[in-house]
């Protein structure tokens, strides 16, 4: 979890008064969340998106990031990184192109070291 997550979930916990070691620091249930957003995209007129979906879009953006497959498989808790390729791969298209200009990018970096020292 990164640094600035837990900087706020324990700014959090600090704030809650007589918290037990057994408590629940979130003590919302997943049918009172799943109730919250119904009503949300009703009032707002957007397509009602589940609980699940954030997972998707968790995933989506540790792609856009750059993580690995692997990594993100792993996070997600899937056995293989395959099922993470499959669910995933049409958010990969754009990768091939910034492979390639990152290829293009070392190969020329590497032309100006050669023409200074030539």
């Amino acid at each position: 979890m990164p640094g600035f997550v837990m900087d706020e979930l324990r700014e959090y916990v600090n704030s809650i008064y007589g918290l037990m070691d057994k408590d629940r620091i979130f003590p919302f249930t997943k049918s009172y969340i799943n109730d919250c957003i119904r009503r949300a995209c009703k009032a707002t007129g957007i397509k009602r998106i589940r609980i699940h979906d954030l997972r998707h879009s968790h995933a989506s953006y540790l792609i856009h990031l750059g993580c690995s497959p692997l990594l993100i498989s792993e996070r997600l808790g899937h056995e293989k990184v395959q099922t993470t390729l499959n669910t995933y791969s049409h958010l990969y298209p754009n990768k091939q192109q910034e492979l390639v200009a990152m290829m293009e990018s070392a190969h020329d970096k590497e032309q100006r070291k050669i023409s200074k020292t030539a």
